[in-house]
């Protein structure tokens, strides 16, 4: 008697939804994948999983529809469960979910951390977070430093952003910033790998995680797992680093998966100290106590730089922040604004009156950015969109604090400064203590000094 196969829906963003189906389904034959459906990234849906990818069981791919038809997909094709697989969303969202998709008749599910994470054959540091925008690029981008001073060679391996041709960007590797145009990144991805590259880390990205780990393990000493989102890591991790934000007190526990990360972390940064509430502060680190008190927690601060302060004082400042941390971060200030009120600014600039296009329906999308501009760019067209809103807006200057200097990818007709930073660890236990207790790595006392590169 041939048992009937269980038809799935995967509810994704191009990222953990391709890894659940890699890892758990493609070869699957008790269960059929209907489709794919997505959010959060622009022009996502339309396309399809390429076969190259799907595996035997679907010589023709598998679509991948807007997020907005799934009721109507599940009723189409008597959908029996659907699987959530995307990040850094809260707890009421995630129901509210689960509520619609059981009201057809289908299981909700989500997928547990584990059973997805593959085996390396060389140390991972996992570094992760409970919301975007907590700090852990520039968290990752400090583990590798220490690594390097160790005389480990560093490949990291970056959550998936992949927006284009799906097949060709199965298996990725940055060397070099011409990779980056190679590749035809996109902003973000430029914003995660230009950093490491210019440190003289290799990064590795793309869709099929364990091709890109086996390729990746051959030429790393220490692979560093460089998470997405608030997302689980994709390798089983010997340290899992987790970056928690007192900006957002409470988030650690209201927030998927991000929680996970929180409940699963060897060791925990509380970042921002520097400019966060001490009563945020103390509330995070009860939580921290309460729900993994055994985890090793290090304090930290994101002190900023600007490259030309002089030109803010004064003046009507329009404020680019990074994409992500606007949009589905929900973060309504950053760096930018930070540098903005110490230098003087007169004024922040409100984009609103000049977006265009894509960027006008980023803020119809997501109303609460307010008065910042997110540097989206997930495509040329929504690139060009972005310099056209630059462009139009009335200001006396231009402060971007994105990892990297837009003003190379566009054309900004008016003053530019720019605003770094970084993290800056306080006081023992450090990064550089957890890593030597944990591997036995020791920081060379002489030798070759380990390239730095552009801070965040």
């Amino acid at each position: 008697m041939l048992t009937k196969k269980r038809k799935i829906i995967i509810m994704g963003a191009a990222g953990r939804d391709f890894h659940n189906f890699n890892t758990l389904y493609r070869d699957n034959d008790s269960v059929e994948v209907i489709a794919f459906t997505a959010t959060q990234i622009p022009d996502i849906e339309g396309r399809r999983y390429p076969a190259a990818l799907a595996g035997k069981l679907y010589p023709k791919g598998i679509p991948i529809h807007d997020e907005k038809e799934l009721l109507g997909l599940v009723k189409k094709h008597g959908v029996d469960e659907v699987i959530f697989s995307y990040s850094d969303v809260s707890y009421q969202y995630v129901m509210e979910k689960a509520a619609y998709v059981m009201a057809t008749g289908a299981r909700f599910a989500l997928e547990g951390g584990r059973p997805t994470m593959i085996k390396c054959a060389k140390p991972v540091v996992a570094v992760c977070a409970i919301r975007t925008g907590s700090g852990k690029s520039q968290t990752t981008r400090k583990v590798a430093e220490v690594l390097q001073s160790m005389g480990k060679k560093v490949v990291a391996i970056r959550h998936p952003m992949p927006y284009g041709d799906l097949a060709a960007q199965a298996v990725q590797r940055f060397a070099s910033l011409k990779d980056l145009v190679r590749h035809k990144c996109t902003i973000e991805e430029r914003e995660e790998y230009e950093p490491h590259i210019m440190s003289g880390v290799t990064v590795y990205a793309g869709v099929d995680y364990e091709k890109i780990i086996r390729q990746a393990e051959r030429e790393a000493d220490v692979v560093l797992w460089d998470g997405g989102n608030n997302d689980m890591p994709f390798y089983a991790p010997d340290l899992h680093i987790t970056v928690v934000d007192p900006h957002r007190p409470g988030h650690e526990i209201s927030y998927y998966p991000g929680q996970n990360n929180l409940l699963m972390a060897d060791c925990i940064v509380i970042n921002k100290i520097d400019s966060a509430d001490p009563e945020n502060v103390s509330y995070v680190r009860e939580n921290i106590r309460k729900y993994n008190p055994n985890a090793v927690v290090i304090d930290g601060a994101s002190p900023i730089e600007v490259d030309k302060p002089e030109l803010i004082r004064g003046k009507r400042v329009l404020v680019v922040e990074d994409g992500p941390t606007l949009t589905h971060g929900e973060m309504t200030y950053g760096a930018g604004v930070v540098a903005a009120e110490k230098y003087g600014a007169a004024e922040l600039v409100d984009p609103r009156p000049y977006t265009v296009q894509s960027i006008t329906d980023t803020f119809t999308k997501y109303p609460n950015i307010g008065t910042l501009l997110p540097a989206m760019g997930y495509g040329d067209k929504q690139v060009k969109d972005l310099e056209t809103t630059i462009n139009r807006t009335k200001c006396d200057l231009v402060l971007i604090a994105t990892p990297i200097d837009l003003s190379r990818l566009i054309k900004i007709n008016k003053p530019t400064a720019r605003v770094f930073y970084s993290l800056q660890e306080i006081g023992t236990p450090n990064l550089e203590t957890v890593l030597s207790q944990k591997f036995g790595f020791k920081a060379r006392k002489s030798g070759k000094t380990v390239k730095r590169g552009t801070k965040r």
